[in-house]
């Protein structure tokens, strides 16, 4: 770009020229672009006055720049424009501005879930209940009561008998909706609420009398009562057997196979006699204290919930961006937004909108702001934890309603400055 002198256009007019005259232009290359200059600049441009049509086209791109100064485009409220709103009387949505410049000032950090469930001993692992199926033998010593259409049968073809010893297993048995079996010879018996070998002594106690030193085994052979449900986004999901009745969280969730994602964007749920607790399947990993022991009959689910926070106003890039870890500090939200853009974020005006939950069960609109100008605030930020629906908003320069008033200056200059280099 060639150099534009500095001379100062004192004549008058002529005719059939318009003439835009003032002084000041450009001095030479590189030379900083300022809005006096513009206006010096483009009033030394001197365009011939062909027509009333190009008189009015030229009158019309002068309204429209005008206009445009205006209400020039932001992405977003300045710093000063947020702290002003936050000490506004009447603004139609109030919010609490808290000024973080010491860690005293430093927002809490997110708590971690505690259980409330109701909690009981362990129950004995082979206590039954409906639903359970059972499988039952009967040992019996001499004439046997179980098996005699199987002596009958041997004896019809000749075969040998041993009678000193008989076992007979009763097909599998299922323990009904309320809590009764029934037991060939003795009729219906109470088995829910009853351990395995409880069940045993009760049946071994009806056989006497009709069978020969009777003696009986009883197995589940599929528990309903002690187990859990895992559901959700876990490699196997199903029903889950307790073998020891003494498993946490984290226990069922790895012999069912883990969590098929990112455990950073895993949720546990637990329900329980009509209760649930949640808690981030990260914070059971760095927080084995707050692993709880499951009971039988807890429904457990694991569901996707991944962490975000979203990007606004002038950093270098804006989108919604999921936690990379459990835990994320402001320091590094900041450094995965890429920083306030040069041309146009202001460092100094970094703030966090977040609603803070109360007591009460309300929620109070927070706004933390940090100047990132500081040596300091960088220290603060790293002790500055996010919360999972946070926004991370970069303010907005000053300066940069200068440079774009120039550029809406300069799409009226640029034309004008053609028209003089054509008719030239």
């Amino acid at each position: 770009m060639a150099d534009i002198d500095d001379r100062v256009h004192a004549a008058p007019a002529r005719r059939g020229l318009v003439d835009f005259r003032v002084r000041g232009v450009l001095r030479r290359r590189g030379v900083y672009l300022t809005v006096s200059r513009v206006l010096h600049l483009m009033s030394s441009i001197r365009v011939p006055q062909r027509s009333g049509l190009f008189r009015s086209a030229l009158l019309a791109s002068c309204l429209f720049a005008l206009a445009g100064c205006a209400s020039l485009p932001v992405s977003g409220p300045t710093g000063h424009e947020i702290r002003a709103a936050a000490v506004a009387p009447s603004t139609p949505f109030p919010f609490k501005l808290v000024e973080v410049e010491t860690p005293v000032s430093l927002p809490p950090a997110p708590p971690v879930p505690t259980s409330t469930l109701s909690t009981m001993p362990p129950q004995p692992t082979d206590l039954l209940g409906p639903g359970d199926v059972l499988n039952i033998t009967v040992y019996e010593a001499g004439v046997s009561l179980f098996g005699t259409a199987l002596h009958a049968a041997a004896a019809a073809d000749g075969a040998a008998m041993d009678t000193s010893s008989t076992a007979e297993k009763l097909p599998p048995v299922r323990v009904d909706d309320y809590g009764y079996i029934k037991v060939p010879f003795i009729g219906r018996l109470r088995a829910a609420g009853h351990t395995a070998e409880e069940l045993q002594a009760m049946i071994q106690n009806g056989l006497r009398g009709m069978s020969q030193d009777p003696q009986v085994l009883v197995s589940v052979a599929q528990s309903i009562t002690n187990s859990v449900i895992l559901a959700g986004e876990v490699a196997r999901p199903g029903r889950l057997v307790l073998a020891t009745n003494r498993e946490s969280l984290i226990d069922a969730i790895a012999l069912a196979g883990g969590y098929r994602g990112d455990a950073k964007d895993a949720v546990a749920r637990v329900q329980r006699d009509g209760q649930m607790f949640e808690i981030r399947l990260s914070d059971l990993l760095d927080l084995p204290q707050q692993d709880i022991q499951v009971e039988p009959g807890d429904r457990i689910t694991l569901v996707s919930h991944p962490q975000t926070f979203s990007i606004l106003g002038a950093p270098s890039k804006s989108e919604e961006m999921t936690f990379p870890r459990g835990r994320l500090t402001l320091a590094e939200a900041v450094a995965l937004a890429g920083g306030a853009n040069p041309n146009a974020g202001d460092a100094a005006a970094v703030f966090v909108f977040r609603y803070v939950p109360l007591p009460n069960g309300t929620e109070e609109p927070t706004v933390y702001h940090l100047n990132m100008m500081r040596p300091g605030a960088y220290l603060l930020s790293q002790r500055f934890l996010m919360r999972d629906r946070d926004v991370l908003y970069v303010g907005n320069a000053r300066a940069n309603q200068l440079s774009k008033f120039v550029t809406l200056l300069s799409q009226l200059f640029v034309p004008v400055a053609t028209a003089r280099a054509v008719t030239q």
